[in-house]
């Protein structure tokens, strides 16, 4: 029975991963740039779910709409502000770029919420329940469920709706896409938006059941990078699955091996997979 918990509470986990992971692939995908400051949205997705539960006394639908919302904007105001001028630029400059987005914004929540640990006062999603004899936080297991809907809404929105068709089609060519009446810029910010708003969505979920500083940031950014390879560049089903794979993994691994080696298990597993499947598990050859 602690394997089928264990295995649940992996599963779980690798659900969250899966969409904070599937904005960085939405954007790696679309545009073929690296955004070294993803992990720093989930951190400040956990920031704002604080803040609204503590000035607002807001409850888990309030927390989560206004992460999202919070970090959509803040993603559009940046691709707005900074991505879209050195996004045609080399690839040295949009890495320099996210790179020192990403410490500016760990470094301003150092200042503002300090280095210690926070977590969510107790909300009505505290507390543990059995099903089938499987006992599951209630947070953690909302999160999981919230977390695969949204990611399969996004694969959606993405292959099944015209603003999708639209974003691909700047993916594909931005010069045709312009001669058929398409503002790249304005979709870029969209995905943008988009991209940001995921992250933060699943820092809200986060949030519900684990605590968390200013540097657990480049902890979920490293997370996504793995997730994103190994479910394949620009496919958010890929990175489902490859989120579920690594949340099982880390959560078995720590489990018969120890909390300390979850991670080297991980990127062990990881690097030997992309060994011999480089495109990753639904990436194009």
């Amino acid at each position: 029975m602690v394997v089928i918990q264990v295995i649940v509470g992996g599963l779980l986990l690798g659900a969250v991963y899966a969409l904070f992971s599937s904005g960085l692939t939405l954007i790696w995908g679309m545009m073929n740039f690296i955004n070294f400051a993803h992990g720093e949205f989930v951190m400040l997705g956990m920031y704002v779910a604080f803040l609204v539960v503590v000035w607002a006394h807001g409850g888990p639908p309030a927390f989560t709409l206004g992460a999202a919302l919070a970090l959509c904007v803040l993603g559009i105001g940046i691709y707005s502000s900074l991505i879209r001028y050195v996004i045609r630029g080399p690839m040295l400059s949009q890495i320099l770029s996210t790179f020192g987005l990403a410490l500016f914004l760990r470094y301003a929540a150092f200042w503002i919420f300090s280095a210690n640990f926070v977590s969510l006062p107790a909300t009505s999603l505290s507390g543990t329940i059995s099903i089938a004899g499987v006992y599951v936080p209630l947070a953690q297991l909302v999160a999981g469920i919230v977390a695969i809907a949204l990611t399969f809404a996004l694969h959606l929105l993405l292959t099944c709706t015209t603003v999708g068709s639209t974003l691909l089609a700047v993916a594909e060519d931005r010069a045709a896409a312009m001669l058929m009446g398409i503002r790249p810029d304005r979709m870029q910010a969209l995905a943008w938006g988009l991209s940001a708003g995921a992250a933060g969505l699943a820092g809200a979920l986060l949030a519900t059941a684990y605590p968390w500083s200013p540097s657990v940031g480049e902890t979920f950014g490293l997370i996504a990078f793995v997730v994103v390879a190994l479910g394949g560049f620009g496919s958010v089903l890929g990175s489902l699955y490859a989120g579920l794979i690594i949340g099982l993994i880390q959560a078995a691994s720590a489990y018969w091996l120890g909390a300390i080696y979850k991670d080297v298990v991980v990127y062990g597993l990881f690097v030997a997979l992309l060994w011999f499947r480089p495109q990753g598990l639904m990436g194009k050859a």
